[in-house]
């Protein structure tokens, strides 16, 4: 079913644009034939085809490139306290604003 103008009206009063006659017209044409390639792709019948990890995978053996898990220290500590106004002990200090 595709969209009317008035849904690409309220679509653009959620999202806070200010579209005019011919923004929407072209808004509602790009969203209407994005629909229709959903459409045909809900049409095209993928039962028994397995997921791929990676698109290669169909053609070759492609292994994924995983790292391992390994708990470092981030790097960027001693560059974020250098633009602290006041720190300390690796520790941000803040004024305090409960007496």
């Amino acid at each position: 079913m595709p969209l009317q103008p008035s849904d690409i009206d309220r679509i653009a009063v959620l999202a806070r644009l200010r579209l005019s006659a011919a923004e929407r017209d072209a808004m509602l044409d790009q969203i209407n034939a994005f629909f229709t390639i959903v459409e045909r792709m809900r049409a095209v019948d993928t039962d028994g085809v397995e997921p791929l990890a990676h698109p290669l995978s169909s053609v070759r053996e492609q292994p994924l490139p995983l790292r391992d898990d390994v708990a470092l220290e981030p790097t960027i500590r001693a560059a974020a306290l250098a633009n602290a106004p006041a720190a300390q002990g690796g520790l941000f200090i803040v004024p305090r604003v409960i007496e």
